[in-house]
């Protein structure tokens, strides 16, 4: 019988915690409650809120308490029937003909002695229940006895509340074959873990922020919410980034009111309390949101959801992104409307008697690699999908870890645009909270203008002038950067631009008039960058004259200004000198705008000039 090795001792100080702290005894109520049922050779049965550490406990004590032991862990949300047991042909080794055998999940075979952990063991399908009840209440399948496998604990863990499973255990004769014990985020180590993750941070403020909060806020901000907040933090990022996206909307922190109904939204209040306890900032927003985030993501092993309005690029700009951190490799895309189960992995007959997964080519070798889940809430199916979970949650598949994995990128839409609901599949906060940041994407934070300029030229520039100058906020949101390539292709071929613009049917087209842009197409006589230039010292006149009559400026001050600021940065590096000599006659306060919320590239190009103007 393999018996835990005592680790309660060790403590390792951090900012936190230098010395054990008050009552600490080594273990938390969970992690003694796995030694307990270990020790008696029952089957145990968790309950408790999602995020509070149930997983992450048994990985982390498993392999510190039982070192000769293995974690199996069994994701039942992703199993379909013939995953754990199935009867396969297999060629008899003393015969030489084929047999029918039973065959079981290899994972169950690992050859030194394991715990099994069923994970979200109330959500998988009825007949996956049957299975796994033969496990719980016998520790056996179909004809395998798990304790001749190696078994030493059988453990099944899953959160009661109706919002994420669809089931009740109600059936006697299972239930009183179980020891049950229900938990709460006070019955695990997720602080002293936290204080070890970020060991250079004191997070007792954290923790009091947590503490003081009802226990409704705290059922929110959960512990792996938390966890995911405090990587943000450290980034630098903006902390609402690792609040979760449930059904497209950000988690809001409501404090309800005794009769049921929302009270007081303590979301931003919550944040920057946690933000003062670090003493870092936190920031609205950033430059160059998604490129940044990706790039962490690589660097820290995140999984990332980006959520935006169909056709802004965000796809395109995180595959590049991925590309250029992993050296020039691909990523790995998938397309959840089109991507099939046998697309992940498939499961195959073994000799010995198991049934092993034959994983996607992509998903083998040790190569740095990272995923792409794109249009990650229109899954093809539920069967895709529960195998799709497994990775994002466990980085692992079918049981095996995927090696050199650094990142994984889910791109989706929001529920609704412009009005208009899209065909897009809800979550839960159980499988939203898996993501460590989670943005909302707008068009202007995909940088998208540069591409469409050195890829179509001055074509590009006259329409993206009319996108910018002609149009309102709801033309704009309208017409994508995808639709823009449209236009300008339809111009090139000289066929009708209304073709290229959203069809809504029934002979109707998106609500954006095109007569300007084609005025503009048709060499109407406009003011941009371009034409400032060919006529500088006239401009310089006019703001110089505009500088004498106010302080402020006036209204060529304020034509200069617009143009520069919607000025893509290949146009200003382009008229460099002109931009040097106008902007050195704008106000102050103008001239203080083009470094608020730039990108970094942009920052230094204006820095170049406001310091070549000080010289």
């Amino acid at each position: 019988m393999t018996t835990a090795t005592d680790h309660r001792r060790q403590w390792r100080g951090n900012a936190t915690y230098p010395e054990p702290p008050e009552g600490w005894t080594g273990v938390s109520r969970l992690e003694s409650f796995i030694d307990a049922m270990i020790d008696m050779g029952q089957t145990g049965q968790v309950f408790g809120e999602h995020g509070i550490g149930k997983t992450a406990t048994f990985f982390s004590h498993v392999a510190e308490a039982y070192p000769d032991a293995e974690l199996v862990f069994v994701p039942a949300a992703n199993l379909t029937p013939d995953d754990l047991l199935a009867n396969a042909p297999v060629r008899d080794a003393e015969s030489g003909q084929l047999v029918l055998r039973q065959l079981v999940m290899s994972q169950l075979k690992p050859g030194k002695p394991f715990v099994l952990l069923i994970d979200d063991s109330l959500q998988a399908g009825e007949t996956i229940q049957s299975q796994l009840m033969q496990i719980a209440c016998n520790w056996t399948l179909g004809e395998y006895d798990l304790r001749a496998l190696g078994c030493i604990g059988v453990f099944l863990a899953d959160n009661e509340s109706l919002a994420e499973t669809a089931a009740r255990r109600s059936d006697l004769a299972i239930l009183d074959r179980m020891v049950t014990i229900r938990i709460t985020a006070n019955d695990t180590s997720w602080r002293y873990k936290l204080a070890a993750k970020y060991r250079t941070w004191d997070l007792r403020g954290v923790f009091a922020v947590w503490a003081s909060l009802s226990p409704a806020l705290r059922e929110l901000l959960a512990p792996r919410t938390v966890d995911h907040i405090l990587a943000n933090a450290q980034e630098g990022f903006p902390l609402r980034w690792g609040l979760p996206l449930v059904n497209g909307e950000r988690l809001r922190l409501i404090e309800p009111r005794g009769d049921g109904r929302p009270g007081q939204n303590r979301t931003a209040e919550v944040l920057d309390r946690i933000a003062a306890a670090l003493g870092v900032p936190n920031p609205a927003t950033i430059p160059d949101a998604v490129r940044q985030v990706v790039r962490a993501a690589l660097r820290n092993r995140w999984t990332v959801l980006l959520q935006g309005p169909p056709g802004c690029g965000k796809t395109e700009l995180v595959r590049q992104t991925v590309r250029e951190g992993l050296g020039g490799r691909e990523p790995l895309y998938f397309s959840l409307p089109v991507t099939n189960v046998e697309d992940l992995c498939a499961p195959i007959p073994t000799p010995d008697g198991s049934l092993d997964n034959l994983l996607a080519a992509g998903f083998t070798g040790a190569e740095p690699k990272a995923i792409v889940w794109d249009e990650y809430n229109r899954p093809k199916d539920k069967a895709a999908f529960a195998k799709l979970m497994e990775i994002t949650q466990e980085w692992s598949l079918a049981g095996r870890r995927i090696e050199g994995l650094r990142a994984q990128i889910a791109v989706q839409n929001p529920p609704y645009h412009l009005g208009r609901k899209l065909l897009v599949s809800r979550n839960n906060i159980a499988q939203a909270t898996r993501f460590t940041a989670s943005l909302t994407v707008e068009p202007d934070d995909i940088p998208a203008n540069e591409w469409l300029i050195a890829t179509y030229g001055p074509v590009a520039v006259t329409v993206l002038d009319w996108w910018k100058h002609d149009i309102d906020d709801e033309g704009r949101a309208w017409i994508t950067k995808r639709t823009i390539e449209r236009l300008i292709k339809l111009h090139q071929r000289g066929l009708p631009l209304e073709m290229g613009t959203v069809y809504l049917g029934d002979g109707e087209y998106a609500p954006v008039p095109l007569t300007s842009l084609i005025e503009r197409l048709d060499n109407r006589p406009v003011t941009g960058l371009r034409e400032l230039a060919e006529r500088v010292e006239l401009w310089e006149g006019r703001l110089r004259r505009a500088a004498e009559q106010s302080g402020e400026g006036g209204n060529d001050s304020d034509v200069v200004h617009q143009i520069i600021a919607n000025a893509e940065l290949s146009q200003l590096k382009k008229h460099r000198k002109v931009v040097a000599r106008l902007v050195a006659l704008l106000p102050p306060k103008l001239r203080s705008t083009y470094l608020v919320g730039a990108s970094e590239k942009h920052q230094r190009f204006w820095i170049e000039i406001f310091t070549a103007g000080v010289r």
